[in-house]
């Protein structure tokens, strides 16, 4: 469980590494992840940084979301064939969100508390072209993501 948070310390699950160009990676993924959405018919899906994301259900957070802020979430994380690679199952996580894959730092911070969001990931904003349990190299990822409560990063004093 929790394979879609981990942050890059996964050179344990290091099993699998294939030959990767970023820029070359990014435009595949590009390109696939359009034609899933078009094949899908999503509507209101919006594009920032590379990141595909649509806004489900708006929250009533007022505040951003910073990658300081520890937030809590209940989600689900699928390849774009469908199959359901990780879930909380009900049972939200909490995390750091500057501690997890740059898809979920960057889309994240596009939802507000009580929200929810769906992110479709390149694998250059992934796990790039490591094997991470089921997830195999060079996947784009499709999560769906409740964002439950935020706890604003207070420094010490």
């Amino acid at each position: 469980m929790a394979i879609a948070v981990l942050s890059i310390a996964v050179s344990a699950c290091q099993k699998e590494v294939v030959p990767y160009d970023p820029v070359a990676q990014y435009s595949i993924d590009t390109t696939t992840i359009r034609k899933f959405i078009e094949d899908k018919k999503l509507v209101g899906v919006k594009e920032h940084n590379g990141l595909f994301y649509q806004i489900i259900k708006a929250g009533t957070g007022k505040e951003d979301i910073n990658l300081v802020d520890t937030v809590e979430v209940n989600y689900e994380g699928r390849l774009l064939d469908g199959t359901v690679f990780d879930a909380s199952e009900g049972t939200p996580i909490k995390f750091e969100l500057g501690s997890v894959i740059k898809g979920w730092q960057e889309g994240i911070p596009l939802g507000r508390q009580g929200g929810q969001i769906r992110l479709i990931i390149p694998s250059t904003m992934a796990y790039t072209n490591i094997r991470v349990g089921p997830i195999p190299p060079n996947s784009p990822l499709d999560f769906t993501v409740d964002i439950v409560k935020v706890y604003k990063y207070k420094p010490k004093q």
